[in-house]
């Protein structure tokens, strides 16, 4: 595996109440899955099955979001369902066969890196309904999906991540410290979507502040940071972790699924004082061996999503359309501050809702390049 970086780490300069909401385009996700049987009359032969990425179920992240989404969506529409685990991308291709071959009649991969893969089996068995998460299927970058039986379900994580980089950068100025940092697995549009809303929200807060809070490992405007090259929590991810932290950061962003244990290591093992930040799901809910150092995570409603998706096909009512998570429908938002709500910066919880407002009612337009386009 290799590190992708830039040829140095590039400098730019809420509560639990803060419930900065979940996601869609089109029609919202419920709040969030019920254990109540839908009220769907699930058409004859209906089998939904699911496919990881390589970051497997127990990722604490986006793979095992999607599983739970599903696996809820099997309980209350009394279904089976195939729930296949990639190990490396080499499984991506064949482990789809296999749904096909199994009889599946709606299948959801999991992640940008499966898109490939997906399109191709979704054009060659075209009475199969298909949803591919973090990922708009259109791999020739024409504007549209790339095979007409294929849902994506994706989310405009900047918005969420904006308000992340503003907490950061405030939790970081309170400190004295002023430096925050972040790096990523891949360098796809769903990690670096991330790293664009945490440093433009960094930036907000620098404007209203007049504070100097330095971003390590991610340049907006260059497009260029720091990368492991992969999801895997390794040595590549643990040393391109040390090295943001070797810059005197106190706020650290890891972006890539199970690389925040890297993170975490670097951490402990350099004995450093610094606070991290989860994506996807609630960290510190999810993985209580971090909850001391996980400051707010990033949500995103993946969960939600799948769930409805499979909900949807279940009825017969599949809609290709794609859902996009925004603030504004419920798809993404930060957790709570858990153990650190007592000491966040004055007034921060209040900035956080006065900042999400703002973007839901559009008068802070969130710019990354990475979003997915409406």
């Amino acid at each position: 595996m290799t590190i992708s970086t830039t040829n140095k780490l590039l400098g730019v300069a809420g509560t639990a109440a803060l419930l900065v909401a979940l996601a869609g385009c089109g029609t919202a996700p419920q709040a969030a899955p019920t254990d109540a049987a839908p009220d769907v009359d699930v058409v004859d032969g209906f089998k939904p099955c699911l496919i990881s990425d390589e970051g497997g179920w127990n990722d604490k992240s986006f793979n095992q979001s999607a599983k739970e989404g599903m696996d809820s969506a099997l309980e209350e529409l009394g279904v089976e369902g195939i729930e296949l685990e990639s190990t490396t991308p080499n499984d991506y291709a064949p482990n789809l066969e296999q749904l096909v071959s199994e009889g599946c009649t709606f299948i959801v991969s999991v992640g940008f890196n499966l898109s490939a893969a997906t399109v191709e089996s979704a054009n060659a068995n075209p009475e199969i309904d298909y949803a591919i998460i973090d990922d708009l299927a259109d791999n020739d970058f024409d504007g549209t999906t790339d095979a007409p039986n294929i849902k994506p379900l994706v989310f405009n994580t900047a918005e969420a991540a904006y308000l992340g980089g503003y907490a950061a950068a405030a939790w970081s100025a309170e400190t004295g410290v002023n430096k925050v940092g972040t790096f990523g697995g891949m360098q796809i549009p769903s990690v670096a979507v991330f790293m664009d809303g945490y440093a433009l929200g960094v930036e907000k807060y620098n404007e209203d502040k007049g504070a100097s809070v330095e971003l390590f490992g991610w340049d907006v405007a260059g497009q260029e940071g720091a990368f492991t090259g992969g999801f895997a929590a390794n040595d590549t991810a643990k040393q391109t972790a040390q090295s943001v932290l070797d810059q005197g950061v106190d706020v650290i962003l890891p972006v890539g699924g199970p690389i925040y244990e890297s993170a975490a290591a670097a951490i402990a093992d350099g004995g450093f004082d610094v606070k991290m930040l989860g994506v996807d799901s609630d960290l510190a809910a999810k993985d209580d061996s971090v909850a001391d150092i996980t400051l707010v995570s990033i949500m995103k409603a993946i969960d939600v999503a799948v769930h409805d998706a499979t909900v949807e096909a279940a009825g017969g009512e599949f809609e290709v359309a794609p859902y996009i998570g925004t603030l504004e429908n419920e798809g993404v938002k930060l957790s709570g501050f858990g153990a650190f709500e007592s000491e966040l910066p004055e007034g921060l919880a209040d900035e956080l809702t006065a900042l999400q407002d703002a973007i839901i009612a559009g008068d802070i337009t969130v710019e990354s390049k990475n979003s997915p386009k409406q």
